[in-house]
């Protein structure tokens, strides 16, 4: 690999939390009496809770103050956290379980550069607890992606410039992130057909390949 360091969005690329975000948000919606279907939930990729929030709120006849707002955010994580609880280490693709290994039996340092504040907690949950160099999340950062703050922050604790790593996504947010911080990105899942990646991906093991 021709970068010296990786830094890895954390859900939908190491492992898929999608599922549990959307019945977390489905059923603070459904609550509330706001319409929200798994299309509408794809808007809240790679965005910040409370930005989340914000966008189902868009749907509801009623104003919330911010005090509410915070309440529901907490609502929805305590409702997601819960779902999280079911995630063992079989929750972590073999794919890319083999590629996380390939890459540090070469040396490469490694980071995750996420939004989401659960970003330790999933990764014991997933048996990768001690696993990378770096992690950056969204307790270490104010602006969520498509602002790269996250990648920067990843990027100066891995002590690298940002043209000297790779940012993997599947978040059209965070390739746009990655653009933004002048990090070369490669583009996974719902962000493969992203043309302001610089490589395309099928599966993570690619990242093998280059």
């Amino acid at each position: 690999m021709k970068y010296g360091a990786v830094i890895f969005d954390l859900d939908g690329v190491i492992c898929s939390t999608d599922e549990y975000h959307y019945r977390a948000w489905k059923v603070l919606a459904d609550r509330l009496g706001i319409p929200f279907d798994r299309e509408r939930n794809n808007l809240l990729r790679g965005v910040s809770r409370m930005e989340s929030l914000e966008i189902i709120l868009e749907k509801s006849e009623k104003r919330y103050t911010q005090a509410e707002k915070e309440s529901l955010a907490a609502e929805k994580n305590e409702l997601y956290r819960q779902l999280l609880g079911n995630m063992t280490p079989a929750d972590l693709p073999e794919d890319v379980k083999r590629t996380l290994d390939a890459l540090r039996a070469e040396g490469i340092p490694m980071a995750i550069g996420s939004s989401s504040k659960n970003t330790p907690y999933i990764l014991e949950r997933i048996g990768l607890g001690h696993f990378f160099d770096a992690v950056a999340d969204g307790n270490m950062i104010t602006r969520s992606k498509p602002d790269p703050e996250v990648f920067l922050k990843a990027a100066e604790l891995l002590r690298r410039a940002p043209e000297e790593c790779l940012v993997v996504e599947d978040a059209r947010a965070g390739v746009e992130a990655a653009r933004r911080g002048g990090f070369a990105c490669a583009a996974i899942g719902d962000a493969k057909g992203d043309p302001r990646a610089q490589y395309h991906l099928e599966k993570l093991s690619d990242l093998l390949n280059l």
